[in-house]
């Protein structure tokens, strides 16, 4: 069962260029894991060394975010789009 990750153009170097890829539906955790197995290195530009979600990435599973929801443990059903956001700032 299978969920779809869009990929930001920041961290595609990681997904040989692929804007979406696909990965196991479960908790958002267990669907950034398996990106980390599959395309190594990623989960790593998403999570930061203590394995929360790095400060400035934002990530939404359908139009959610998980932040507001029960972060990494957020359900990812089958189907499900998640879409990793680089936050932008400026001035």
């Amino acid at each position: 069962m299978s969920v779809s990750v869009r990929i930001p153009t920041i961290l595609r170097s990681y997904t040989s260029g692929s804007a979406e890829v696909s990965a196991q539906s479960g908790t958002l955790r267990e669907v950034i894991a398996g990106l980390d197995t599959a395309y190594p290195g990623l989960g790593g530009r998403i999570l930061d060394d203590s394995g929360k979600l790095r400060r400035f990435i934002n990530v939404y599973v359908g139009e959610e975010d998980v932040r507001f929801a029960a972060g990494l443990d957020t359900p990812v059903p089958t189907g499900a789009q998640v879409s990793v956001i680089p936050a932008v700032a400026g001035g």
